[in-house]
């Protein structure tokens, strides 16, 4: 199918004809934490069809957004990954969720939901608390945890907080509180500090049980 173009000389039309799409921007969202297999992004993007997933990958791949590998063995399955154009696009996301986090209210009974859902929005709010050089912060919600890398990656490179899916293996600091005290901490009604000293956020570092936990 060819490709829609806005036909427009303008910067953010041509980036819409990239991303502009339905479901384009929440497949970032889900690679933003790393590589994902396909069945995993069918999984977390409840209400895609698997043919709109599979023309929209395609398309991504043209448009130089995300990679397919095969994982070597015994693992021997394709993944998604996003390039590094695909990457860039985290401060987007970011500020759409700033942007889209008062219009959350209360969960709809139709509202599906996923604990690194959270994550996009959240990862500033950790960077600008943790700033005693806390590297890795699990988050863990009824519905499931992710944690935020806040330190350089293993190569140096990384150039702000990232995020991935499911607990930490060692975390500096695990952060437990329900999704309406994490949907308050990322619009920024409840500040990190003040959840902790109300209860509503439980902060316990796993490698030093005696410390306090404040």
């Amino acid at each position: 199918m060819p490709r829609r173009s806005y036909d427009q000389y303008c910067a953010v039309a041509r980036a819409l004809d990239a991303v502009g799409d339905r479901w384009t921007l929440l497949i970032v969202r889900e690679l933003l934490g790393g590589s994902r297999r396909y069945t995993d992004l069918h999984a977390d993007l409840p209400g895609v069809s698997t043919d709109m997933l599979a023309s929209r990958l395609k398309d991504m791949e043209r448009d130089g957004l995300v990679t397919r590998r095969r994982l070597a063995p015994p693992g021997a399955v394709t993944v998604y990954e996003l390039t590094a154009r695909g990457r860039a696009l985290r401060p987007v996301l970011t500020a759409l969720a700033d942007w889209g986090a008062p219009a959350l209210g209360e969960p709809r009974p139709t509202d599906a939901v996923r604990a690194h859902w959270f994550a996009v929005p959240l990862m500033a709010r950790l960077a600008r608390h943790f700033t005693d050089g806390t590297a890795v912060v699990g988050v863990a919600l009824d519905e499931g945890e992710f944690h935020v890398l806040l330190g350089p990656d293993a190569a140096g490179t990384a150039d702000g907080p990232r995020y991935a899916d499911g607990p930490a293996e060692r975390p500096d600091v695990l952060l437990r509180m329900d999704a309406a005290t994490c949907a308050a901490v990322a619009d920024d009604r409840l500040p990190l500090d003040r959840g902790i000293a109300a209860g509503r956020i439980a902060l316990t570092r796993p490698d030093a049980p005696d410390a306090d936990p404040a």
